[in-house]
């Protein structure tokens, strides 16, 4: 066993206080049957430092033996795999992920720190089977979040989506040879949908604070809101963001190198975001958010007018003042914070009485917006910079009471043209099948009448004939008149 460990006998009898156990020291080791097995070697790893493994709770020495040697046997990458506990890997992966973003890696810190550390850490990465993650997550899902509220469904199938990357990435490297993660059963979470403040609604928030998750303001709503803020030093900000979609880090990213107001377009080429109290600027969210959007003329009206204001501002700071080029800045030039828009837009929302809604909403809303003017479903993914249509149709397109109403009454008067054309149908086959039905029926009867009156002469002469030719014949008489 040189080079390979140890092998030792333990024991788990009471030494007469709590909390205490004899361990290696209990004089009963000696009998046979008593005490348990266990084995302490030491194995590299995937970084190549050596890591103590320990096993115990065997029956018999052979066992541990056993246990060890096949432990030994095996490649370093399932070694790693059977000796590595989920968070030893988990803390491994996540420090050497330098491909992603930052706000996804600090999404995926959140998840590993919040929820997969304290339910799964202590696990070993090649023996977690499925059943102990379901009911990890069986306990997650009965955990609140910071508000008291407990966790959103749609926030257990991203912790879900961070394991599964993890397990997978631990496959790409040899360490186990299947995703546990991807057998997870999980209620489906439903994308919330967004609802228009209409006036009932408006109504019962005022009286009971109840609201939806995302609500836009309707096209009346958000013209008091831009036109109450037509003084406000964001003002350009605030059009942009809800008239063409932009979302707060690109809002606070545009330089005016990338606006070109005499052909009337912008570039949206980088973002600021702010990742645990640090600003980052880097590229746009996804290869689809890369993309140039239109401006209307009133829309390049206002950032002329934006672009004024900041000449005036920069000759009264004179010195004070630092170019950084961006479009949307403090008062002295420096760059905005993507919080201090967000709260900007919160307080200016509270002082006008409006109801409310958050920044981001304004996105829905300019989707709304866009979709209810008649522009198709490509049209606003280009605008909004998506990559897939279907979340622009699930999520961004909330139709306006106004097209609401549009599309009630075109459907109505389809349904009643097609029914005037029914009725007029059977309206004819009506008329027709009875003057059919008259035809025949004039066909089948017998004459009773006959207007000319020789002819009814005649016939009742006949008819007199006949009858007394049949009296002649039976013997009876004609009754008199």
């Amino acid at each position: 066993m040189t080079g390979q460990g140890v092998v030792f006998k333990y024991c788990t009898c009471d030494e007469g206080r709590v909390g205490q156990r004899r361990s290696r020291r209990c004089p009963r080791l000696a009998e046979r049957g008593h005490g348990l097995w266990a084995f302490d070697t030491r194995m590299p790893d995937l970084t190549g430092r050596r890591r103590q493994v320990r096993r115990s709770g065997f029956r018999s020495k052979s066992a541990a033996c056993r246990v060890r040697d096949e432990l030994l046997a095996q490649t370093p990458e399932l070694r790693a795999g059977a000796v590595w506990t989920l968070e030893q890997w988990l803390k491994h992966w996540i420090s050497t992920r330098t491909s992603i973003r930052p706000t996804t890696a600090r999404s995926y810190q959140s998840h590993i720190t919040l929820y997969l550390l304290p339910h799964l850490g202590h696990y070993r990465l090649g023996q977690v089977t499925a059943r102990q993650l379901t009911e990890a997550f069986a306990v997650l899902a009965q955990q609140h979040n910071r508000y008291g509220e407990p966790l959103a469904g749609s926030t257990l199938h991203r912790v879900k989506a961070t394991l599964r990357a993890a397990f997978n990435a631990a496959i790409r490297e040899g360490l186990v040879t299947d995703n546990p993660a991807r057998r997870i059963e999980l209620a489906p979470a439903r994308r919330p949908h967004a609802v228009v403040w209409t006036e009932p609604r408006v109504q019962t928030w005022r009286r009971t604070g109840e609201r939806e998750p995302v609500t836009v303001w309707t096209a009346e709503q958000l013209a008091t809101f831009l036109q109450n803020t037509n003084t406000d030093r964001l003002h350009a900000l605030w059009h942009l963001i809800a008239l063409r979609g932009l979302r707060r880090g690109e809002a606070a990213g545009l330089r005016w190198c990338d606006v070109d107001l005499d052909t009337r377009q912008l570039v949206i080429s980088q973002q600021r975001v702010e990742v645990t109290g640090a600003i980052l600027v880097g590229p746009p969210k996804s290869a689809a958010s890369r993309r140039t959007v239109a401006l209307d003329p009133h829309t390049v009206a206002v950032l002329r007018a934006h672009a004024q204001r900041q000449r005036f501002e920069r000759r009264a700071a004179d010195e004070d003042w630092t170019d950084t080029g961006y479009v949307f800045t403090k008062i002295d030039g420096l760059p905005l914070r993507p919080s201090y828009v967000t709260n900007r837009f919160r307080l200016l929302r509270r002082n006008l009485g409006l109801p409310p809604v958050r920044l981001h909403d304004l996105r829905h809303g300019a989707a709304s917006l866009a979709h209810c003017a008649g522009a198709d479903l490509k049209l606003i993914q280009d605008q909004l910079g998506h990559a897939s249509i279907v979340l622009t149709a699930d999520t961004y397109t909330t139709v306006l009471p106004p097209a609401q109403h549009n599309a009630a009454a075109a459907t109505a008067a389809l349904v009643l043209d097609a029914a005037r054309r029914v009725r007029g149908d059977i309206t004819r086959k009506s008329r027709a099948e009875r003057r059919r039905a008259n035809r025949i029926t004039a066909r089948r009867k017998p004459c009773l009448i006959n207007l000319n009156p020789q002819v009814s002469g005649l016939a009742l002469n006949l008819s007199k004939q006949a009858t007394s030719r049949r009296g002649r014949a039976t013997g009876e008489q004609p009754l008199s008149a």
